[in-house]
């Protein structure tokens, strides 16, 4: 083989252009969000549900901005692994990619049993495990076809969302004073709330996790990751403010299946069925693009050896980390045999904060001639991260913080017996 093929048999094709990358990331937020996040958000933040997301859309912003700018300058995989490591210094890289390796592979398991608790209550972990073998085996053959599957998924989640907001807007039970901010509002309920609405934003380093399958990077990453965040920002509140209007956030709080409790209150009740489908295709979405984002960060860490080595291999023919992907695959399937929804999501939501916010640290050192965002960009993300990572409930917090902490240790371990 000469050194070129040698070359390109280690590296990813570049199989992904602006509207693919548009449609990965709309597949990983939306179905994380609509169907996952809004009911314990309105727990936490009461009558300021609505605020709540305007906080998190801020953090989500400011954290798109900045990848964006490091992804096109850093075109390849890993996202903040490597922008860490690029701009900080090797430790900050790989607390980053273990944040968001191990965040993720948790969010995959919370998506996997949200498939199986809407297709299947009774048997919601085998239902998971199932989905993650075949969504796994679909990333296996190639990153173009798992962009075409979730395109597909895309459009039915969206039509599905639309359903539900013209029902929710035009059934005659809609209350506009249920989305006046009332004297249940805190402070500490808006900040956990937002954080916990962050879980449901996250999609967008999906597209920069992928950077190294992105034909032309540096024009398609800056345009793919604010296009796809701002869709979902208007499809989030256009359903927010539909189930509020009919729900009221006690009743929203309450709800196991808010989008279809929603729509039997507005009237439809033959609908709901349909949205309990359309859950579970979101959620299928999610899982397919959050395999297919830890799988790459896995590949980069393996690269540099913080992950075995052997996890860095790509398929001769499909051009995929195969042995990463079949890995992330085989752990996120015991963990969607044992864990639960609840404390899946909040492990994961402390993970990927700490994620961001080093990646805003890595923007703010950018300068003007490599694309550096406005100063006041990463500063707001970063606070917006760490603030919302330390409000969210205790016990995610506590695991959160133990497992970032054990890999700081690993790291620092693997530094000494290396040396010696």
């Amino acid at each position: 083989m000469s050194s070129a093929a040698a070359s390109r048999a280690g590296e990813l094709k570049r199989h992904l252009g602006v509207f693919d990358a548009v449609v990965i990331g709309l597949g990983s937020m939306i179905g994380a969000g609509v169907f996952a996040a809004l009911a314990p958000a309105a727990a936490a933040a009461g009558s300021a549900l609505l605020p709540a997301l305007a906080l998190a859309a801020v953090v989500a912003y400011c954290n798109a901005t900045s990848s964006a700018r490091l992804a096109a300058r850093y075109p390849q995989s890993g996202g903040t692994y490597v922008y860490g490591r690029e701009r900080l210094g090797e430790f900050w890289g790989y607390l980053a990619g273990w944040g968001f390796v191990v965040g993720k592979t948790a969010s995959c398991a919370a998506m996997a049993l949200t498939v199986g608790s809407y297709l299947w209550p009774a048997q919601a972990h085998a239902v998971a495990v199932a989905a993650v073998v075949a969504l796994t085996a679909v990333n296996y053959v190639g990153v173009q076809k798992s962009a075409w599957v979730t395109r597909g998924i895309v459009v039915v989640v969206l039509a599905v969302l639309a359903a539900v907001v013209t029902f929710c807007l035009t059934g005659g039970d809609a209350d506009s004073t249920w989305l006046a901010v009332g004297g249940d509002a805190t402070l500490g309920g808006v900040l956990q709330a937002g954080g916990l609405l962050f879980f449901a934003f996250a999609g967008y380093a999906r597209i920069a996790t992928l950077g190294e399958e992105v034909r032309d990077p540096a024009r398609t990453i800056p345009r793919a990751i604010p296009t796809a965040l701002a869709i979902t920002l208007i499809v989030y509140t256009a359903v927010a403010v539909a189930v509020l209007m009919v729900l009221g956030p006690d009743r929203l709080a309450h709800s196991a299946a808010p989008l279809a409790e929603a729509v039997r209150a507005a009237g439809a009740p033959a609908l709901a069925p349909v949205v309990r489908a359309g859950a579970a295709v979101a959620a299928l979405g999610s899982l397919l693009a959050l395999i297919l984002g830890v799988s790459r960060t896995t590949l980069a860490m393996a690269r540099d050896r913080h992950l075995p080595h052997a996890l860095a291999a790509v398929h001769p023919r499909f051009h995929v980390p195969h042995r990463a992907e079949v890995a992330v695959g085989a752990v996120v399937a015991a963990l969607a045999a044992t864990t639960d929804v609840r404390g899946a999501i909040g492990f994961s939501s402390f993970g990927v904060l700490v994620y961001y916010a080093i990646a805003n640290a890595s923007a703010w050192t950018l300068t003007p001639a490599e694309g550096r965002p406005a100063r006041i960009v990463p500063v707001v993300g970063a606070a917006g991260c760490l603030v919302l990572a330390f409000a969210l409930p205790v016990t995610s917090v506590l695991w959160g913080a133990a497992v970032i902490s054990v890999g700081a240790a690993a790291y620092g371990l693997r530094r000494t017996t290396t040396r010696t």
